[in-house]
């Protein structure tokens, strides 16, 4: 039987999952890769997109050199930049406001214990960014966490005003910076130093490591930048779970309907204007017009979903992946390190002159890997490797209801 939730006033079910956010999870973790696989790709990997962020091809580039390759791979980085990026900062708001409901049905202080999970976060994240990957989320969702978990306490008209402002204040710090970049064309980036070029062409991954340390602040500068947009999306992501939109029935196929014709119908055109543009709207393209799009996805995802089978291969595999989301993010990153990187196989170098073609064919392969791996573990476990530790250090945390 289908009860009210005592302090969001929405229908749920004690211990249900709701299937569209797992699938959807899935999804945002292939497209994740979808954009950090140019990254890793680059010339200077990771530190491309901050020395040399023009390296990567555009539809823009298309445009002034037509061919195959430029085409496919300005669609591509169309498709997936930005997009996926928000989809997840939306769907972290949306696990925040999910765990404070089922805190409130125990009766628990809030946000009480949650304080040590987001500690576990970033932590988590400060290790995946040293060791592994510069351009890690985790942390930023971590401190994002804190801040909205606070907020949740607070009454809805108080956190429409701070949503509501820190999508002004996004808008009023991306449109600035865009119109320093329209201004000066030298502001909008260049090309990498060749010893950042060799670094990870060549280098050691313990140079890599010492790199990244030394440059943590320019590598923490999109978090910084963002943080605003991560608030919005995270209480975005509240409000459109407590309006029903991700459950199966009438109501959230109304609202997703709504999502994937405003998402798409007003994200897709405006998207592609400024990713025509050129690198002089590079932050407005990633940060402004592609989280719009982001919304048409969920409606996009959603339509699919509502006649697809859903004990079929398909929407297994990627509910898989997206159960097993975090242990899949970071695994992704590590492959491609392992495989990309000097100190690995070097396939980034050894392939530099090939065309996108591979890069393509890499990041379906990648994904081809995470489905079937995340579909195997769930078979044998409950929980992903990083999900299962991070519910075991948790369980001995201050506070925490045994």
């Amino acid at each position: 039987m289908t009860t009210t939730d005592p302090q969001t006033g929405t229908p749920a079910r004690a211990g249900a999952r709701l299937p569209l956010l797992d699938v959807l999870r899935g999804v945002a973790i292939m497209g994740t890769l979808a954009t950090n696989v140019w990254l890793f790709t680059a010339p200077g990997s990771e530190a491309s997109f901050l020395f040399g962020a023009q390296s990567l091809g555009t539809l823009a580039d298309f445009r002034e050199s037509p061919s195959a390759a430029s085409l496919g791979e300005g669609l591509f980085l169309f498709l997936a930049n930005g997009k996926f990026l928000a989809l997840l900062t939306l769907l972290f708001g949306v696990g925040l406001a999910i765990q404070f409901r089922s805190a409130a049905r125990r009766g628990e202080r809030w946000p009480g214990p949650y304080k040590w999970r987001a500690l576990f976060l970033f932590t988590e994240g400060l290790v995946h960014f040293t060791l592994v990957f510069a351009a890690d989320v985790l942390m930023g969702y971590a401190v994002t966490s804190l801040v909205v978990a606070w907020l949740l306490t607070r009454s809805r008209r108080a956190r429409d005003a701070v949503m509501w402002t820190a999508a002004a204040l996004h808008a009023a710090l991306i449109g600035l910076l865009t119109a320093v970049m329209v201004l000066d064309p030298a502001a909008a980036g260049g090309e990498t130093p060749p010893e950042v070029v060799d670094l990870y062409a060549h280098g050691s991954y313990l140079d890599q490591v010492a790199f990244r340390l030394d440059h943590v602040l320019l590598f923490r500068a999109e978090p910084i930048l963002t943080f605003a947009l991560m608030v919005f999306m995270f209480l975005l992501g509240v409000r459109l779970f407590r309006a029903g939109a991700f459950g199966d029935d009438a109501a959230g196929r109304r609202i997703r309907g709504r999502l994937l014709v405003w998402g798409l119908g007003v994200g897709v055109p405006f998207n592609l204007a400024t990713t025509l543009a050129g690198p002089g709207l590079a932050l407005l393209d990633r940060y402004v017009a592609a989280p719009v799009v982001a919304l048409g996805v969920i409606g996009a995802v959603g339509w699919v979903l509502d006649r697809a089978n859903p004990g079929g291969r398909a929407v297994t595999a990627v509910s898989s992946l997206g159960r097993t989301a975090m242990s899949g993010y970071v695994a992704q990153n590590l492959v491609c390190v392992l495989v990309l990187h000097g100190f690995g196989l070097g396939l980034a170098t050894r392939l530099a002159d090939s065309g996108p073609w591979w890069v393509m064919g890499l990041w379906a392969a990648l994904c081809a890997l995470l489905l079937t791996a995340s579909t195997l573990w769930l078979r044998r476990f409950r929980a992903g490797p990083l999900e299962a530790l991070q519910k075991a250090v948790l369980a001995r945390a201050p506070g925490h209801r045994r």
